[in-house]
């Protein structure tokens, strides 16, 4: 286990989290399971979504997430911010704005792509508040359109 790993407490959806994450990002397994009794629900998990290590507790209608705290998911281009944008709503989940979308489970996502972060990485400020400028419009990031407002700046 790493030094710092993530703790998600789900309001006693943390088996439909699991199967969904573990579903929907490459490079994810379920590690460990504990159960309450024999046969109950799970009430602890350890798991990995795209490489990540997170531990997991169903905590039940106490524990709620807020965006100040999201997952952010690096894409290497636009059919992959669509890919995932894709699943994450045909599950249910709610967009909200530049390229955040919260799941069905109340987490809330960045679905960004790479090129995004190269372009606010420039040197010219006025290209940099272009890009941002351009961003602050979307619901999902569109690349085509963050480079023609680079390009326009």
């Amino acid at each position: 286990m790493n030094k710092v790993t993530p703790f998600l407490m789900f309001n006693d959806q943390l088996e439909a989290a699991i199967e969904f994450y573990t579903a929907t990002f490459p490079g994810s397994e379920v590690r460990n399971l504990a159960r309450t009794g024999h046969d109950g629900p799970i009430s602890a998990a350890e798991f990995v979504v795209g490489g990540q290590v997170f531990l997991g507790f169903n905590g039940g209608s106490y524990f709620s997430f807020s965006q100040g705290v999201s997952l952010y998911v690096d894409c290497v281009d636009q059919a992959e911010v669509d890919e995932y944008w894709d699943r994450l709503v045909k599950a249910g989940a709610q967009p909200t704005q530049c390229g955040w979308i919260r799941d069905p489970f109340g987490l809330s996502w960045q679905i960004i792509p790479r090129r995004f972060t190269e372009l606010i990485r420039d040197r010219d400020p006025r290209k940099v508040k272009a890009v941002m400028a351009a961003m602050m419009t979307m619901v999902k990031l569109d690349v085509a359109e963050l480079e023609r407002a680079y390009a326009e700046a």
